[in-house]
Order: structure tokens, then C-alpha cells, then sequence
């Protein structure tokens, strides 16, 4: 028995490639579209920053009372961190953010103002968590002193 070789069809131009390239010369970019999201809000004794980010922890927006234009002292009071709060959620509204759970952590001024302003903006809170560390024990103290 021998074998039998089979003809193999001419090879043919590729399809799929319908009219010239894009001008830019790469794709075309997809706008980001999240139904729910997660503010993380960090309030120091000196900034408030605010992250928003999928559920996976991707940061999408992310701004802080420094980012909007406050400096020194003037950055930990509770309106700084009210102002860059409406400025992260009216980037999430463009995205498309319907939903978010909000995570707190820190001692600072701003915790409050920062939860108010998201409240006042057009989105769903469904959780607010207060994620601030604590220990259990702390840390070893340092050794008595003897005089």
C-alpha cells in the first residue's frame, strides 16, 4: 500500500482586513463601562485620598486633597476632602459607576465629608466599611528605665 497525497487547495489572499487601516494606526480604544465599583477613602492626620476601583482592586480614578489644589495645612481639613471627593465621582459618573462600596481607613478630619459628598453625588452607596487597622497587642513596649 502506498500512500496518497493529497492536493493541497491554493493558498488564498487572508480575509478580514476590509478597506485601509485606521488613520492612527492601532485599535480603537473601548470606553470603560463599571456598574460597581469601590471608593476607598483614606484620611490622614495631613491629606484625604480617594481611590476608586473595580471589583478586582484595579484603580480606575483616583484623586486627593493635594490633587485639587490645596497645599499644607489647608489639605486635611474636611472641605478639601469634600471637594476631591465630587471630583472622583463625577469621573466615575463618565465611566458609568452606578454602584459603589465605600471602605474607610484612617483617623483624619476628612472621613465624614468625604462619605457626605458621594452620598450628595448621583450614585448608590450599598456598604460603608470602616477598614482602619487595628492591633491586636501592638508592638512590644520598650524596656522599663531604672534610675
Amino acid at each position: 500500500m502506498s500512500k496518497q497525497q493529497q492536493s493541497e487547495p491554493p493558498a488564498q489572499e487572508p480575509q478580514g482586513q476590509e478597506g485601509p487601516p485606521p488613520a492612527s494606526g492601532g485599535k480603537k480604544k473601548q470606553k470603560l463601562t463599571i456598574a460597581k465599583a469601590i471608593v476607598h477613602i483614606k484620611a490622614t492626620f495631613n491629606n484625604t485620598i480617594i481611590t476608586l476601583t473595580d471589583r478586582n482592586g484595579n484603580t480606575l480614578v483616583c484623586g486627593s486633597s493635594g490633587a485639587v489644589g490645596y497645599k499644607g495645612s489647608r489639605k486635611s481639613t474636611p472641605f478639601a476632602a469634600q471637594r476631591a471627593a465630587e471630583k472622583v465621582a463625577e469621573k466615575a459618573r463618565k465611566l458609568g459607576v452606578r454602584e459603589i462600596e465605600i471602605r474607610v481607613k484612617g483617623p483624619g478630619a476628612g472621613r465624614e465629608s468625604a462619605i457626605r459628598a458621594f452620598q450628595q453625588a448621583d450614585v448608590d452607596i450599598k456598604v460603608i466599611e470602616d477598614v482602619t487597622p487595628l492591633p491586636h497587642n501592638g508592638c512590644r513596649p520598650k524596656k522599663r528605665r531604672r534610675v
